[in-house]
C-alpha cells in the first residue's frame, strides 16, 4: 500500500474518534496509511461529567485534561497528526470561519477516505451537525473556485461510524472492519479516556457484537473468517473498487 495514502477522521469531541473508529485508525496506520484526526472540540461541557464532579474544576482545566487524554489515545493508536480546533461544544459553533478551517484541513490532508458521525442523532446534535458540516466542507474543498490556487479535493468516500444509541439513529452499516489485530491498541486508547470511564466496557461489547456481524457476512459457519473485534461503518457515496 503506498505510504502516501491518507485518511481523515473528523470527530466532534475529543473522545469520539477513540470509541467509534479507533480500530480503523490503528489498523490503517499499521498498513501505512497516514491517518489525521481532527477534533472539533474537547467535549468539555457535555461529555466530561466525571471531571466536573471534582472540586475546584474549571472550564480550562477540563479542556486541558481532555486534550491530554486525546493526545495519549492518539499516540496509542498511531495517529499521524492530531488537530484540535476548540470550537466549543453543547453546542459546537459552526461559523463560516470555522467551516473554512475544516475545509483547509481537508485540502491539506487530501484524504483517500474520511470518517465522521451518523447523519441523525437527536441525543447529541453536535454529532449530526458535525457530519452535515463535513458534507458541506467536503463539497467546498472540491470547488475549483474556492481559494484559487489551493489543491482541489478529489472524491473521498465518507464513512459514518457507529453512534452511541445505534437503533435510534437510522444508521445502517454496510462495511465491517476486522480490528482484532489492533484491538489491544484500541482498548489502551479507550482507557486513556478517564473522563468517560463508564463507556470502556460498553464499546468493548460493541466491538464484539460487530465481530459477530463480520463473521456472519464473511461466510458464517460455511467458511466465514473468524473475528473477535470489529467496527461497522455506513458509506455515503457509491464505491468504485478494484477489489473488495
Amino acid at each position: 500500500m503506498p505510504a502516501s495514502r491518507t485518511a481523515l477522521v473528523i470527530s466532534a469531541h475529543a473522545a469520539d474518534f477513540v470509541w467509534r473508529c479507533g480500530g480503523a485508525i490503528a489498523l490503517h496506520q499499521q498498513q501505512g496509511v497516514n491517518v489525521t484526526v481532527l477534533c472539533l472540540s474537547y467535549g468539555e461541557r457535555g461529555e466530561s461529567a466525571k471531571l466536573w464532579k471534582q472540586e475546584g474544576m474549571t472550564l480550562q482545566k477540563v479542556k486541558d485534561a481532555r486534550h491530554a487524554e486525546a493526545e495519549a489515545a492518539a499516540e496509542a493508536l498511531g495517529v499521524h497528526d492530531l488537530i484540535t480546533l476548540d470550537m466549543g461544544d453543547y453546542p459546537l459553533d459552526f461559523t463560516r470561519a470555522n467551516k473554512d478551517r475544516i475545509v483547509d484541513v481537508i485540502r491539506a490532508v487530501q484524504p483517500s477516505f474520511m470518517l465522521s458521525h451518523s447523519q441523525y442523532d437527536p441525543y447529541n446534535t453536535d454529532h449530526m451537525n458535525t457530519t452535515n458540516a463535513v458534507l458541506e466542507c467536503r463539497m467546498i474543498a472540491q470547488a475549483w473556485g474556492h481559494n484559487l490556487g489551493g489543491k482541489v479535493l478529489g472524491a473521498p468516500q465518507l464513512y459514518l461510524f457507529e453512534p452511541h444509541q445505534t437503533e435510534q439513529m437510522g444508521w445502517k452499516p454496510d462495511t465491517f472492519l476486522d480490528i482484532t489485530p489492533v484491538w489491544d491498541r484500541k482498548r489502551a486508547a479507550i482507557e486513556f479516556m478517564q473522563g468517560q470511564e463508564h463507556l470502556w466496557d460498553y464499546y468493548t461489547r460493541v466491538a464484539q457484537q460487530r465481530a459477530n456481524h463480520f463473521k456472519r457476512n464473511s461466510g458464517g459457519q460455511s467458511g466465514g473468517r473468524d473475528c473477535k473485534f470489529a467496527e461497522g461503518f455506513q458509506s455515503i457515496f457509491p464505491r468504485t473498487v478494484d477489489s473488495l
